[in-house]
């Protein structure tokens, strides 16, 4: 898989009298790949798996959409995933986002890519509230719903489990939060030592939080649960989590 070129995340690396809330913009595009590999524990693991699971569950001649694609790392699994040749699935493959910059970066990173897969991919600039969703088999929402105001989330869920064929699945990736709060604690700990390790300062770890609050809102595990059930979903299971990054799979 075909892997776009990137710079380092620097972007809150000097203090700033004003931390402005994050946004998906030029700057941050620019270094999207090495801010996301080394600020979520287990993300490689995440997308290699998104590989699997649409080996395993996408269905001849449906659709399968990557809501908020970003640089298309879970678009290119998917496209792994459907295959080559002969055993490909047939399916067809789209990535939405709502941001300019990622979408324009993407489409050159999917141009470029012709090392796995060779299922045709269609990326749509748009908001995932918004983007009509047809015969899905999989749709993936990949640290994407907790940009989401809360109000809207179960809507857009909705959406995807009417979308859904039977035996459709959700693959949903979230940063979660926790009831108890010795352990919320614990957990924030532990990621931020994971950034530490990854050679963040212990400045531009605070200037970034501080840029995601009130942009990225966390729920617990449950939380994720019920809305998906309320949203027409048969079940859900966790099937990965590392600190408070988590991923997880729902069955229409």
């Amino acid at each position: 898989m075909s892997q776009p070129h990137t710079h380092k995340d620097t972007i809150y690396a000097a203090p700033s009298d004003v931390v402005e809330g994050f946004r998906f913009d030029d700057k941050v595009v620019a270094v999207f790949p090495d801010m996301i590999s080394r600020s979520v524990p287990g993300y490689s693991t995440i997308i290699n798996m998104i590989s699997q699971l649409t080996e395993r569950y996408a269905q001849h001649g449906t659709h399968c959409y990557d809501l908020g694609c970003s640089l298309g790392a879970a678009t290119l699994a998917m496209r792994q995933g459907l295959g080559q040749g002969a055993s490909q699935k047939n399916c067809t493959l789209v990535g939405i986002d709502n941001s300019n910059s990622m979408i324009t970066h993407c489409q050159k990173i999917i141009d470029a890519d012709s090392s796995q897969g060779s299922a045709k991919v269609l990326l749509i600039e748009d908001d995932i509230e918004n983007t009509p969703l047809h015969a899905a088999s999989i749709v993936v929402l990949n640290f994407t719903l907790q940009f989401l105001a809360l109000e809207k989330r179960t809507a857009l869920l909705t959406r995807i489990a009417d979308a859904l064929v039977p035996g459709g699945v959700l693959i949903l990736s979230e940063k979660l939060a926790f009831d108890e709060p010795r352990h919320h604690e614990l957990m924030i700990d532990l990621h931020h030592n994971f950034k530490r390790s990854q050679g963040y300062s212990d400045l531009e770890i605070a200037q970034k939080r501080q840029s995601l609050e009130n942009v990225l809102i966390p729920e617990t595990f449950l939380a994720h649960q019920a809305r998906l059930k309320e949203a027409g979903f048969s079940g859900v299971e966790l099937w990965f989590q590392c600190f408070n990054f988590a991923s997880m799979i729902a069955f229409k």
